[in-house]
This record gives structure tokens, C-alpha cells and sequence, in this order.
């Protein structure tokens, strides 16, 4: 456990799972309460084993132990832990309470147990978040994220009963082969012996013999898409005026996997050219980096919430290209992702984006 207070003290920043107190002798034993709600959801939202308290120790860096006095007495701990269980809900306490010496000064380490999962963790009926410094009510956003941390189900893995490999598009195969072994070179040799559905199993959008949602989605026939009946699976390009006014449009369907090309070919990417100093030979650039829009698009592609049965639209204006696509943001906020700054821990399609990724269409950290 030394090394472990160690290895937490050395942090450059608390995080929102982990809070350092001095208590030199006693602590609010509300505030104690409100901190063990705020840590244990934060632990379930960022996806830690544990939230921690650290009593003893100070709260600005370089952090120094200083010790504490808090409950030094037997049976005070014990005591605790049982108090603390009477006022949340499921009779969450502390996983162990760690009473340890370091260079002669007692430090208290209390190990929080994450939120169960779809349930956050409340104190006196209300649950807590921390923002920055403070203790506050959790962010509706949070509680969402810890609500769909009970039962999450990937909704493209799910197999489509009456659809057969006969449903998918034989050039989207092909292609999405191509694209596969780019990929994965040194399967080259050996993929030249496989069938089309061996393929498709090692590119996991068949499972046992069936066609997944994802499978449809990517590599579907047009008419195929009536398996995935009532969700709806549409890329809409709307071409707007300066005044916003509609001047085209066009609407796509699977297989998405070969859609992409020609939904970017509909993109007015106009090529600018400039005289750089001191030459008279001009530099070429396009408007849009064609990398952003594969970002942006197969980003959309692969979080859509397509059991809402709405289409992912991309409204071109003179100056911008707008991007929307169906469903809440998973992580809870943009900040949320930022402090982070590691992949999210829950994906709502992760078939379909594994095998996006397997299609060279993303690159990401799954």
C-alpha cells in the first residue's frame, strides 16, 4: 500500500477519482460521506477499479505527508465503514480502509468501490460529482453515463435471423477484402484460399454462420436493409445556398462501404491557388482536407444510433460542410473526453466499428 500512496501522490493532477485531505484530527463525517458518492461514481465513469480518499497527506503539489490523527482510536474505523454504509443506497462502504505508516506519519488511504454499474452511488439520497474543487449534485449527463453502464448491448452485433451472405453485395465483398488485406498483409498468402464467408467471419461481421447488423450496414444490398426494420440506414447529402435555400440533393443506402466515395464525390471540394513569397509558381490546396471528411463521416457511420431511424445528414454550405448524425454523446461531454484524454470505454457499435477499422475506413484504439 506504500507503494501505491506513493505512486497516487506522484500524480501531476487529481483526477476526479482520487482527492487528497490533510485531516490533522477529525473531518466532517457528511463531507466524508459526500466525498465517498462523489469518488465512487467518478470511478465507474472513468472505468477505475477504485475511487481513493487520502487522508494525511496534502492536497497541493509537491504533495507532502503530513499525517492525521482522524479516528485513531479502535474501534473508529470499523465504525465508519458501517455508518457510512446506513446512508447510501445498496449499503456501499468502503472496500478497506488502509491505515499505514509512512516515515513515522500515519496515513489513511479509503478505497472506494466504483458505482454499481446503472446505479450511481448517493449519499442521504442525492448523488454527488466533483467539479474541480467543489462537491455538486452529479451531471444529468453522468447519471445517463452510469444508467447505460448496466446493460450496454452492442446493436450492430446483434444477428439478423431471415438474412443470408446472399443479401450482401458481392462488389462491397470484394472491396471490403482489398481493404482487409491492406490492412493485414501478411494474411495475403492465406487469404487467397478463403471462401467469402470465412472471410467475413475473420472480419467478424458474421457470427456462427449469420449476418450481423453490421454486415447490412456495410456491406448490404439496397434492399437488404428491410432486416433492419424499424431502423433506417441513409447517408443524406443537402447542397444550401448563402441563404440556406436547397439547390440538390441525393440520398444513399447500403452497402455504406462503397456509399462513401460517392457521397464525397458530391462534396464541392474547390482547389485554391496561391503565390507563396519570393516565386511566381502557385501552391494548390482544397478547401477541405480529404482526411477530416473521412474522419468526420465514418466517425458518424460508425456512432450513429440507428435504432432512432434517422439519417446522417451532411448539409454543404459555400464555406462549411455540417455533419449530424442520430444519438446521445456516449461520453457525456466533450470536456468529459478532454480530461480524459484516453478512449472511451463504452462504443455504441462496437462490431460495426471494428470492423470499420478492419475495412481501413477508421483508425482507433478499441
Amino acid at each position: 500500500m506504500k507503494e501505491k500512496l506513493l505512486e497516487l501522490i506522484a500524480l501531476p493532477f487529481e483526477t476526479e477519482w482520487l482527492e487528497f485531505k490533510e485531516a490533522k484530527n477529525d473531518f466532517d463525517f457528511n463531507e466524508l460521506g459526500r466525498y465517498f458518492s462523489a469518488l465512487s461514481n467518478a470511478a465507474r465513469l472513468h472505468g477505475v477499479d477504485a475511487g481513493w480518499l487520502i487522508f494525511g497527506v496534502t492536497n497541493t503539489p509537491p504533495r507532502q505527508v503530513v499525517g492525521t490523527g482522524y479516528c485513531h482510536q479502535p474501534p473508529g474505523l470499523e465504525k465508519r465503514k458501517q455508518q457510512i454504509a446506513q446512508h447510501t443506497n445498496h449499503r456501499l462502504t468502503f472496500r478497506h480502509i488502509h491505515d499505514i505508516l509512512v516515515d513515522g506519519k500515519r496515513v489513511l488511504m479509503f478505497e472506494i468501490p466504483p458505482a454499481i454499474p446503472g446505479t450511481p452511488t448517493t449519499w442521504d439520497g442525492i448523488a454527488y460529482g466533483r467539479s474541480h474543487d467543489r462537491l455538486e449534485p452529479l451531471r444529468l449527463d453522468q447519471i445517463d453515463q452510469i444508467r447505460r453502464s448496466a446493460t450496454y448491448e452492442d446493436w450492430s452485433a446483434e444477428k439478423c435471423p431471415s438474412a443470408s451472405v446472399q443479401d450482401l453485395d458481392t462488389e462491397a465483398i470484394a472491396f471490403a477484402r482489398k481493404q482487409y488485406l491492406r490492412r493485414n498483409q501478411h494474411l495475403l498468402s492465406e487469404a487467397s484460399q478463403w471462401s467469402d464467408e470465412t472471410f467475413l467471419h475473420k472480419a467478424k461481421v458474421l457470427h456462427d454462420g449469420r449476418v450481423t447488423r453490421a454486415a447490412i450496414i456495410l456491406l448490404g444490398k439496397p434492399e437488404s436493409v428491410t432486416h433492419l426494420t424499424p431502423a433506417a440506414v441513409r447517408i443524406s447529402w443537402i447542397l444550401r445556398d448563402d441563404r440556406g435555400i436547397e439547390q440538390d440533393f441525393a440520398h444513399f443506402e447500403p452497402p455504406i462501404l462503397l456509399a462513401v466515395d460517392k457521397v464525397f464525390a458530391k462534396i464541392r471540394n474547390v482547389t485554391y491557388r496561391y503565390l507563396p513569397d519570393s516565386t511566381l509558381f502557385p501552391t494548390e490546396f482544397t478547401q477541405y482536407d480529404p482526411w477530416v471528411i473521412r474522419e468526420v463521416l465514418h466517425n458518424a457511420i460508425a456512432h450513429q444510433d440507428y435504432t432512432k431511424g434517422g439519417h446522417i445528414n451532411i448539409v454543404e454550405l459555400p464555406d462549411s460542410l455540417l455533419v449530424t448524425n442520430m444519438g446521445s454523446f456516449l461520453p457525456g461531454s466533450v470536456e468529459a473526453v478532454i480530461r480524459q484524454d484516453a478512449p472511451p470505454s463504452v462504443y455504441r457499435n462496437r462490431v460495426l466499428a471494428e470492423a470499420m477499422v478492419n475495412f481501413n475506413m477508421i483508425d482507433t484504439i478499441l
